[in-house]
């Protein structure tokens, strides 16, 4: 499968008939345990939280998608991200992203820093504050890229050497990007992880995450937190989610070509400040953008020159096709307000300290008719 082209790849990842009946479409095997033959005797699945085959489908389809060996499916985003920090012990240090989803760094602060995890966060899109962070006691380096919400872009093959130097994993949350634009584990990432919930579902319709690796011993230690800790997909969901990846490829397209559209058009709308788009030229880190990355996708972040909570406010309040609502990725256009909404959790003073301010929106450009989104922005923002 390593050999064929993207399209092929997403369409075809995982996707055996099935041997009893020829089904081209992965059975949802909604069943919870499996008749063995004799003791210990089975046919390779004995308790759905540690085998499913709709979830193996799934999982052989992730590693193919991510260019990885071992794939792994989680409940959720942050069941993933879970999963990911109890390979850490108590002393243990994380080198983190600032700019990151708020639901990673609830996670971080408010669960595992009370078990005696560490956690360092510096601007990563400066790859010499990772290396400056570094101690005897770093495990793991964590980084979004492209960051949500503000869209910053860390070297990946820079920080994996930083990480590979002091022993530590790099994992990257891959959400934003999509394996359509971009393959961390290429570039020297040990671990990737997915809010599935987003672009491999693409429909809105279904929550789950997901881990790829290539290290055999390193799939070995997640398969035993995830079957021992149980943070599991349904085999419904997991149908789902090999659903969307079929036809990932030509959503992600879509999802870039009006991003384009929508980045130009509020970068020139006189009511806008600033517009956080990693496509564009002056980005700060757009030509490792370019590298990295196949294109630039659809999510971005804004304000308004008259950057208030309550101009926002008129502006997330006015829109009839971005729909008001957490999450991204989905079809649909989506617009957000960080701020109280997927980063209230961030203290406001560490959120306006990375220039998340109380202002900011964040759009996930969804794969409608270019001009109707405009449209809608044009008389949202007036």
């Amino acid at each position: 499968m390593s050999t064929y082209r993207l399209s092929t790849k997403f369409i075809h990842a995982g996707a055996e008939p099935d041997p009893s009946t020829g089904a081209i479409m992965t059975p949802i095997y909604q069943t919870s345990t499996y008749v063995q033959k004799a003791p210990g005797v089975n046919q390779g699945f004995e308790y759905a939280r540690s085998q499913n085959p709709t979830r193996k489908a799934l999982e052989e389809a992730l590693a193919i998608i991510e260019n990885g060996r071992h794939g792994l499916a989680f409940s959720s985003g942050v069941a993933a991200t879970d999963a990911v920090i109890k390979l850490l012990n108590p002393g243990d240090e994380v080198i983190a992203a600032a700019d990151m989803y708020g639901g990673t760094y609830r996670l971080f602060t408010r669960i595992f820093e009370k078990y005696g995890i560490r956690f360092i966060y510096v601007d990563t899109t400066d790859t010499a504050n990772v290396e400056a962070a570094v101690t005897a006691n770093t495990k793991l380096v964590w980084i979004e890229t492209p960051t949500n919400p503000l869209m910053n872009i860390t070297d990946i093959k820079a920080v994996a050497a930083i990480s590979k130097k002091a022993g530590a994993w790099l994992c990257v949350d891959n959400t934003f990007a999509s394996p359509y634009l971009q393959n961390p584990l290429d570039l020297g990432a040990d671990i990737v992880m997915h809010s599935s919930t987003k672009y491999l579902g693409g429909h809105s319709d279904v929550i789950q995450g997901a881990l790829v690796m290539n290290d055999d011993s390193l799939r070995e230690k997640l398969y035993f937190i995830q079957k021992s800790c149980g943070a599991v997909p349904g085999p419904m969901d997991c149908f789902l989610v090999l659903r969307g990846i079929k036809t990932l490829h030509v959503r992600m397209r879509q999802h870039c070509e009006n991003g384009i559209v929508i980045a130009n058009y509020l970068r020139n709308h006189p009511a806008i400040d600033k517009v956080y788009w990693c496509g564009f030229e002056d980005h700060p880190n757009h030509e490792i953008a370019k590298i990295q990355m196949r294109g630039f996708g659809g999510m971005m972040s804004f304000t308004l020159k008259n950057d208030s909570v309550e101009a926002a406010h008129k502006v997330l309040s006015s829109t009839k096709l971005f729909s008001l609502a957490e999450s991204l990725g989905g079809v649909e256009s989506l617009i957000n307000h960080p701020a109280s909404m997927t980063h209230a959790s961030i203290p406001r003073e560490e959120r306006l300290k990375v220039g998340l301010t109380d202002g900011l929106i964040r759009l996930s450009v969804g794969i409608e008719d270019a001009e109707d989104l405009i449209e809608d922005l044009k008389l949202a923002i007036g």
